[in-house]
């Protein structure tokens, strides 16, 4: 097996059991590791730390699979670490929950691998080297450790390059799934694309904010920002609001949006469905002296790296100040971001400017984030990225 060894005084992150190891930290290289291979790691002494996947693309160069130094990466260690990621969501689905996430990367143990599960269908994506080179023992244990129709693979996504990996996507296992499969989250019922949807089809991540927002929304007016399929809007009208309007730039979004309007028994006299770039939407809103009771802002990613953040930051700023001019007194805005970049307390500060800016002045009712199957392991905070801000306005 291959050793790397790190420089000196660039093991602490390791000592504290985060898996990560950057180009930068690696002092020597003994061997020729292939991509996704295992090597052992060393500190700057030869002391054995563990043992990690190898990428010799990747700015992170090395990933770890274990911090026991005797332990040995083979289909056991593979099908033992699935084991224990679907075993801890076994009070998870149910017959009013048939969709969640099933292994999430590094907080399970495995980095760079995604499972979830719609109905009877597995949705994966391979994100890492290491996850690659073990591909085919992971799709075996999958089948076995969690019964499907078909497991359908998602690595379309430009993240692989950084793997040195080209991008894919297709069945790998079993059944095709079909255009659509419906899920159900307690009494809201979707329909997913597995093939064409976002991530691996849908957003899992925000279960237990709809239900929260489902909560809020009684005898409310509703605007969905970035509405995509219409969870967030179908929660809002299981919750009794009076009308939701769901704004998007996609049209395919917006029309699988309106079948799940449909699915879920809720006419177009209850909802509006509005094909749109949203900041020009807000602006139009506000021209046009409109008014709602609450208001989501669930946009995609602005911020793709640190590099980024500052013209994410104007972005969120915009959207959050924007939906404030249109809240009533006592209107509630419910903000998020996904964008790692942007950490929690930057996040508020945003908001609260935003807020500033549009002269209302607010406050926090709830903290959000990622749901419970999207867990956050403790030495890996990178895996926290969904963060939401619930602000009641005066």
């Amino acid at each position: 097996m291959s050793v790397i060894k790190l420089s000196k005084g660039r093991d602490s992150s390791l000592l504290r059991r985060h898996p990560w190891i950057f180009s930068g930290a690696i002092d020597s290289v003994d061997g020729e590791p292939a991509p996704g291979d295992t090597v052992t790691v060393e500190d700057s002494r030869g002391k054995t730390l563990g043992v990690a996947a190898w990428s010799p693309t990747s700015q992170i160069r090395a990933r770890m699979w274990s911090f026991d130094t005797e332990a040995v990466i083979d289909a056991g260690f593979i099908h033992e670490r699935l084991r224990r990621a679907i075993a801890r969501r076994a009070g998870l689905l149910s017959a009013t929950r048939t969709a969640c996430r099933l292994v999430y990367a590094e907080s399970d143990g495995f980095p760079g691998l995604i499972v979830d599960r719609y109905g009877d269908y597995l949705s994966c994506q391979f994100l890492s080297a290491g996850a690659e080179f073990w591909r085919d023992t992971i799709v075996a244990a999958l089948a076995e450790l969690s019964p499907c129709r078909g497991i359908y693979e998602r690595s379309d996504v430009t993240v692989r390059k950084h793997e040195g990996l080209a991008q894919r996507q297709g069945l790998i296992h079993g059944e095709e799934p079909p255009a659509l499969v419906q899920i159900q989250e307690q009494d809201r019922l979707f329909m997913v694309s597995i093939q064409q949807g976002h991530k691996t089809g849908y957003y899992l991540d925000q279960f237990d904010n709809r239900s929260l927002v489902q909560r809020m929304s009684a005898g409310k007016r509703v605007l969905n920002c970035f509405s995509y399929t219409g969870g967030f809007g179908i929660a809002a009208l299981k919750g009794g609001a009076t009308h939701v309007t769901n704004v998007d730039s996609s049209g395919p979004a917006l029309e699988l949006a309106g079948e799940n309007l449909a699915l879920n028994d809720f006419g177009p006299e209850q909802a509006d469905l509005v094909q749109a770039n949203v900041f020009e939407y807000l602006r139009e809103l506000k021209n046009k002296n409109m008014s709602y009771d609450l208001i989501v802002l669930d946009p995609p990613k602005f911020a793709e790296t640190k590099h980024q953040f500052k013209k994410a930051a104007r972005a969120y700023k915009d959207i959050a100040l924007q939906a404030a001019q249109l809240l009533g007194s006592g209107g509630t805005l419910v903000n998020f971001s996904c964008s790692g970049a942007i950490d929690p307390a930057l996040f508020q500060k945003i908001t609260a400017d935003a807020l500033l800016d549009a002269g209302r002045d607010g406050r926090i009712t709830h903290y959000l984030h990622q749901a419970e199957d999207h867990p956050v392991a403790l030495p890996f905070p990178e895996a926290l990225y969904l963060k939401g801000l619930v602000c009641v306005l005066d």
